[in-house]
């Protein structure tokens, strides 16, 4: 386990300025396909504002295209994606990778400035950007490069980046995907505070079932298209991971994906 897991960071002087808030999110009937064949097959989807929501499914279902379309990443081919109260989708929105994406030539500090966009330039934007850094244990590394930065801590630099503007919607693309299991669990308690403690909405993609409920509040997999399973996540956080009650309901959600595999065509050779 690496430094930075030592003390757990304090959000209290991020979050102060504001009550927690998220938007709701609603998807109507989108269709999206590639090179002729149909990814998604007018999916409808609605995410309560403040909500975590995980989408699980096989590789290939369109997990991240669904993600890419919520987020404005992309444009379907049919149906549309709305913010309530009719918001700025890519002004709401902020989106972090699995790949931490961050610029070699620029400081830590720096990247995480980046995601203040022009508002960066705004007085007070470099302390907000400190402040952000601080906040996810990594206060003492803004003039270094990212180059010196572990892979976790990487993430945690795009996270705060993610965070900084205080986006109404955060879009997770498998982004703790590359990281060893350890750092990969240190990652998922800092999600979980962030988000218990700012509630903004929160949409993960994950291959990862056991992470999916450690962390929703609802999961929804998608096969041929569709939502095939949508399950509401009532346990008390934060979840103890073996106990009995994650353990039932990712034998449920492995059983149906096992039961899609079976159902899926052989490959021709």
């Amino acid at each position: 386990m690496n430094a930075n897991a030592a003390t757990s960071p304090n959000f209290d002087h991020l979050f102060r300025e504001r009550k927690p808030f998220g938007a709701a999110v609603s998807a109507r009937g989108l269709v999206r396909s590639f090179d002729n064949k149909d990814v998604l097959r007018g999916l409808d989807l609605y995410v309560p504002a403040g909500q975590f929501l995980a989408i699980v499914g096989r590789s290939g279902c369109g997990k991240s295209t669904l993600l890419r379309l919520l987020a404005d990443l992309d444009t379907p081919d049919a149906g549309a994606v709305l913010l309530d109260d009719g918001l700025d989708r890519r002004a709401n929105t902020r989106v972090m990778f699995q790949e931490p994406r961050l610029l070699p030539w620029g400081s830590v500090l720096a990247n995480v400035e980046v995601g203040l966009g022009a508002a960066g330039k705004a007085p007070g934007g470099r302390e907000r950007a400190r402040e952000t850094l601080k906040a996810v244990g990594l206060g003492d590394r803004g003039d270094e490069w990212p180059a010196v930065l572990s892979g976790g801590q990487k993430q945690r630099v795009a996270l705060a980046r993610a965070l900084v503007s205080r986006p109404r919607f955060l879009a997770l693309d498998e982004p703790l995907g590359a990281l060893d299991a350890l750092t990969r669990i240190e990652m998922q308690q800092l999600l979980e505070r962030v988000w218990l403690k700012e509630r903004f909405t929160a949409i993960l993609v994950t291959h990862d079932v056991a992470e999916a409920l450690t962390l929703a509040d609802r999961v929804v997999m998608i096969d041929e298209g569709r939502i095939s399973l949508d399950l509401d996540i009532a346990l008390p956080r934060p979840r103890r991971r073996g106990s009995v009650d994650l353990a039932v309901l990712e034998e449920r959600i492995l059983s149906q994906l096992l039961r899609e595999d079976a159902n899926a065509p052989d490959y021709v050779i």
